[in-house]
């Protein structure tokens, strides 16, 4: 799970495991300082790593952050799919296009979830999706609208989560 400090990262982890707590949310920003491993059945695990942007902290602690973000998509052979989160109610900022552009350049798999869309009404919602694929580019045609409060668009990330770790998992043994 990947996105600026308070787009929902631990919310939606929560939500698409159904263990209220699992991961700790908060309304201060910056509160996931580590990379934090949730083991998913028997298959594989959901990584929740820190977010970027509004964290009130040193700009040292945010440097180690990115440090940490970079080491783990660099050095993670079996990573299956990067889940990128932004919130479907604001443009897409330089940061989010910046990890987009570091994803694609370390051509990681990715999709990306527009959190928070119970947020807005239905036509609002689907204006504010048609923005963010053109804000992002033909890679973006894979947004997923999803809201953690009221679990719509679990169901089809679920299926993306499973399928990637599925592939990943054949690959991995020859098939």
């Amino acid at each position: 799970m990947l996105g600026r400090s308070n787009v929902g990262k631990s919310s939606l982890l929560n939500a698409l495991t159904g263990v209220r707590g699992l991961a700790r949310v908060s309304a201060t920003p910056g509160r996931t300082q580590l990379v934090n491993f949730f083991r998913v059945e028997s298959d594989f695990y959901l990584a929740d790593l820190p977010g970027y942007g509004f964290a009130r902290v040193p700009q040292s602690v945010r440097a180690g952050w990115e440090r940490l973000v970079r080491s783990y998509l660099e050095d993670r052979g079996p990573l299956a799919l990067c889940v990128f989160l932004v919130d479907v109610r604001h443009d897409p900022g330089e940061h989010d296009r910046a990890l987009q552009g570091y994803l694609e350049e370390l051509q990681l798999p990715y999709v990306i979830c527009a959190t928070k869309s119970d947020k807005l009404g239905r036509g609002e919602l689907n204006r504010r999706i048609a923005k963010l694929q053109s804000a992002l580019g033909a890679r973006a045609q894979a947004v997923l609208p999803v809201s953690a409060t009221e679990g719509t668009g679990l169901e089809p990330l679920w299926n993306r989560i499973r399928s990637a770790a599925k592939t990943r998992r054949e690959a991995s043994r020859g098939h």
